[in-house]
């Protein structure tokens, strides 16, 4: 049964979006102003290209991010698929574990890293990664488990192991292919909350783009600006890259062997 929209729910979406829309407008239109707002260009941008940090600690972000999403697949889909398979009884517990970073403040996070982690994790930003892989659990392990419950999961893993798969190769070729639409938000999800996770890494006084931006945009409003825009789309761009890999492999798949 298809649902029928009415003109009024049009009209409620035309509204949200409106409503995200116009302010990313105008973010970029002021972030386009130079000569004290009398006309337009790409000065801002230019300003910030220059700073003194920008590449390095971009890279850095990046470098957290994608050690983030790996920790989070590596941490998240083996357990998921394991209370799906046969830990039942520990699903509760696992959701429960989960969902305890909702409600504990991220400084906590951040004095527990201080006193409890390893001294060779402090002595690297890196440590940020595993702080980040365990804020991020409450959206990830959401994300797989919707995933893992639309499809017939028992069902494909018996078939695997019927001819002789071992464990391994049945999570790597049969069950990931299978939720690529899950793994795929789990890695959105990482990437998103690294990239623009502040909090932590000022509390354990790390250099992060995040805190650069900070720093950086004290003294100028208009390059903040242009900052944020930068960070937002760019955020878009390397989720959509992430999002259309795969699609591309398997294209190039499709035209090989045809």
């Amino acid at each position: 049964m298809k649902l029928k929209l009415r003109p009024a729910h049009y009209l409620i979406l035309l509204g949200g979006a409106l409503f995200f829309v116009f302010p990313l407008m105008a973010a970029v239109e002021f972030s386009l102003r130079t000569n004290q707002g009398k006309s337009y260009g790409l000065a801002n941008y230019r300003w910030f290209l220059h700073q003194d940090g920008f590449r390095p600690n971009l890279f850095m972000s990046f470098k957290l991010a994608a050690l983030t999403a790996v920790l989070v697949l590596a941490l998240m889909v083996p357990t998921v698929v394991y209370t799906h398979l046969g830990g039942a009884k520990w699903r509760r517990l696992i959701e429960f574990i989960c969902l305890v970073p909702l409600v504990v403040p991220v400084v906590s996070f951040a004095i527990g890293a201080i006193t409890a982690m390893p001294t060779i994790f402090q002595s690297s930003p890196y440590e940020l990664s595993f702080l980040y892989v365990i804020i991020s659990l409450p959206y990830t392990y959401r994300a797989l488990d919707v995933g893992l419950s639309s499809i017939p999961l028992t069902t494909l893993v018996e078939a695997s192991r019927s001819i002789g798969a071992s464990s391994r190769h049945t999570l790597q070729f049969v069950v990931v292919p299978s939720i690529r639409s899950a793994v795929n938000g789990a890695i959105f999800l990482a990437i998103a909350l690294s990239l623009g996770e502040f909090t932590l890494a000022v509390l354990l006084h790390w250099d992060t783009f995040p805190t650069w931006i900070n720093n950086v945009s004290q003294d100028n409003v208009l390059g903040a600006i242009s900052l944020s825009v930068f960070a937002l789309f760019g955020a878009i761009f390397i989720v959509l890259i992430v999002a259309l890999a795969p699609n591309i492999r398997k294209s190039e798949k499709i035209e090989e062997s045809a």
